[in-house]
């Protein structure tokens, strides 16, 4: 891997790798962690919410259907964490291999977001445990941008949660789109002081390089190192706490109902 592109090859794959693959001609990628055997942990949206099938297997659409891997598309019921095979995976895609550790001065050189981090990787062992206890156990529900597939990936990998809900997340492609519009708002006064339009885009580069590395999990104050385990029993109290709040709005709406 280099400065320019994070691409790699399939034979040069480790069990514990944290892999992305673009889409829509470069629009956004979809990040998940490589397991081992060709199969790949990763978190999306769930396509079919109303489905309240028992199986543990869901196909909820006729792309979920591979015809190589017969566990291909394996996910708990209203979970988004699935198992796929790399094939599934990358859809066509090229491979591309997520980088830890790296110095602040080769963060900042990666103009697009969601290509690294600062934050150190865990062990192996931890971070394939934490992807397959994820997959039976969920990673709560999908938010573009505070609990997206780059979130769960880096999860895997560190451990790191963010105390701060309020805030942008972990992801590092919601911060570039967090920290585009902010930059560019920021670097407006200095159109004042630098007229030229090279001197006013270098300065919205740099603030949006800034504004980046800022929310980055490596750096940031706001994060903590939470257990697999943890985590999901937070989730499930969570889940718990929030179809109670469902029912008592339930309940109120019909006490109003019956009242008029």
């Amino acid at each position: 891997m280099g400065l320019l592109t994070n691409k790699i090859e399939r034979e040069e794959l480790k069990p514990g790798d944290h892999i992305y693959t673009y889409r829509a001609i470069f629009a956004y990628s979809h990040h998940g962690i490589f397991v081992g055997g060709s199969k790949v942990v990763h978190f999306r949206p769930e396509h079919n919410p109303m489905d309240s099938s028992t199986s543990s297997i869901s196909s909820s659409s006729s792309e979920d259907i591979c015809s190589i891997f017969p566990d291909c598309g394996f996910r708990q019921p209203d979970s988004g964490v699935v198992l796929s095979c790399l094939d599934c995976f990358l859809k066509n895609g090229s491979l591309y291999c997520f980088e830890y550790g790296v110095s602040p001065s080769v963060f900042l050189t990666k103009v697009r977001g969601g290509t690294c981090t600062t934050a150190q990787s865990d062990t192996t062992d931890s971070v394939i445990h934490r992807a397959m206890y994820l997959l039976q156990n969920g990673f709560g529900n999908y938010d573009i941008f505070k609990n997206n597939c780059e979130d769960f990936a880096l999860y895997c990998k560190t451990g790191l949660l963010i105390m701060d809900k309020l805030g942008v997340g972990r992801s590092g492609q919601a911060s570039s789109i967090v920290g585009a519009p902010l930059a560019a708002l920021l670097s407006s006064p200095s159109k004042l002081l630098i007229p030229s339009p090279i001197g006013v885009a270098t300065v919205t580069a740099g603030m949006y390089c800034m504004s980046r590395y800022a929310t980055d999990i490596g750096v940031r104050s706001d994060v903590i190192k939470v257990s697999v385990e943890d985590l999901a029993l937070n989730l499930d109290v969570k889940t718990i706490e929030q179809g109670e709040e469902e029912e008592e709005d339930e309940e109120e709406d019909s006490d109003t109902d019956y009242v008029r």
